[in-house]
């Protein structure tokens, strides 16, 4: 009996991809030693953190780095750092913002069920365009003397390329934060976000990188990523012995320090920061494009295992031509035949054994989506099986 087994509950099989709600991904041993070594010892974490940062900074370009513990604090912290910058009352004052500059402007269409990290630390969206189109002139007209970022996705880049909002925001002077908290399947966003000019770049550390679960960290300016880090950590501290580096934590820059940010409850462990460079460091090694291929691989043998199963079809989804990432597959089941629409099937797939949990976002067609990146060996063959179960004693 394993340790989940132990209470209660039972694994699954991740068809998904790397949502939180199922665990993220699996981390390498390597990343599992590192943290149980971690775990050892005492380290005062303003000094890890400036370690890990500038180890972070160098892999992915960037002028200063941070960990968070997950995306979504690396975004309210990024905007918590564009409202204040170094002013100190300003951060002791968030998540209220009278009297401060607060509006972050999002393109319409970038708008999503995570972009209330900004309203968190105490921001304001602002939309520009609808949910079709956006382009530079809807930027440009919705700032205002109130504006202190704009909050970027790369999505519809096509439409709305991010060299250009940079070079737009650069001209008001305004920074440019990217959620980039699931684009590293794509090796290059590590480092291009950073390379077309983005203040801040909020990355996951628990997705495709496969570090902790509850790590994140955010790449970009050092000034930025200063007024960040001091909304961040522990301020329990004598400011006549402190012992950070004072490149990033320099108390002199501020008018007094401020104590215990809005961001201290999204707290960093030892275990995960050391974990999180860990992983990225490895990251930078793996075999991307075989690692693909093998992915794909796992989706072909489930097409094919199902190519005989009747009431299914299944087919391979190619990436988008132009974020990338990896192939999934679609795999439908004809409710006109079987008596059971989209919904009844991914019930089936969850409630038997082995528990298959595949995307939900196309069950309104009679589709579930199977995403192979935390596919363990064998799972391709079980998920084959299991589907050809339900078809077969569907009710006809």
């Amino acid at each position: 009996m394993n340790v989940y087994e132990s209470l209660g509950v039972t694994p699954i099989i991740n068809a998904i991809g790397t949502f939180t709600r199922l665990g993220g991904s699996l981390m390498p041993a390597e990343v599992l030693r590192a943290m149980q070594e971690a775990s050892r010892s005492f380290v005062c974490l303003e000094q890890l953190q400036y370690a890990a940062g500038k180890s972070i900074a160098e892999m992915t370009g960037a002028e200063a780095a941070w960990v968070t513990s997950g995306a979504q604090a690396a975004l309210v912290l990024s905007t918590a750092a564009c409202i204040t910058g170094l002013d100190a009352s300003a951060m002791d004052r968030l998540p209220v913002t009278t009297g401060m500059k607060h509006e972050v402007i999002m393109a319409r269409f970038h708008r999503n069920h995570y972009d209330h990290a900004v309203e968190a630390a105490g921001g304001r969206i602002v939309d520009a365009g609808t949910v079709d189109a956006c382009g530079l002139d809807d930027i440009r007209n919705a700032i205002t003397d109130q504006t202190v970022a704009i909050l970027y996705l790369p999505w519809c880049e096509d439409q709305l390329p991010l060299e250009a909002v940079v070079n737009l925001a650069n001209r008001f002077g305004l920074p440019v934060i990217v959620d980039a908290a699931g684009s590293c399947d794509e090796p290059r966003n590590l480092t291009r976000f950073v390379a077309a000019g983005a203040a801040l770049v909020c990355f996951s550390g628990g997705k495709y990188i496969r570090g902790p679960q509850s790590s994140g960290f955010v790449s970009g300016r050092a000034e930025l990523i200063s007024a960040l880090a001091w909304q961040h950590l522990d301020m329990d501290f004598t400011t006549e012995v402190w012992t950070a580096p004072r490149e990033l934590l320099d108390p002199a820059t501020l008018a007094f320090v401020p104590r215990q940010g809005i961001g201290r409850g999204y707290k960093a462990g030892k275990e995960e920061i050391v974990g999180l460079v860990t992983a990225l460091q490895l990251y930078f090694q793996r075999d991307h494009a075989a690692e693909k291929s093998a992915c794909r691989e796992m989706l072909e043998t489930i097409c094919h295992e199902l190519r005989d199963t009747p009431q299914i079809t299944s087919e391979i989804i190619p990436p988008d031509p132009i974020r990338g990432g990896f192939h999934r597959a679609r795999i439908r089941l004809d409710e006109s035949r079987s008596g059971l629409n989209g919904y009844d099937f991914i019930r089936r797939l969850k409630q038997g054994s082995p528990s298959i949990h595949p995307g939900e976002r196309e069950l309104g067609q009679g589709a579930v989506v199977i995403h192979p990146f935390g596919l363990q060996p064998g799972e391709d063959r079980a998920i084959a099986r299991r589907i050809h179960e339900i078809a077969i004693t569907a009710p006809r």
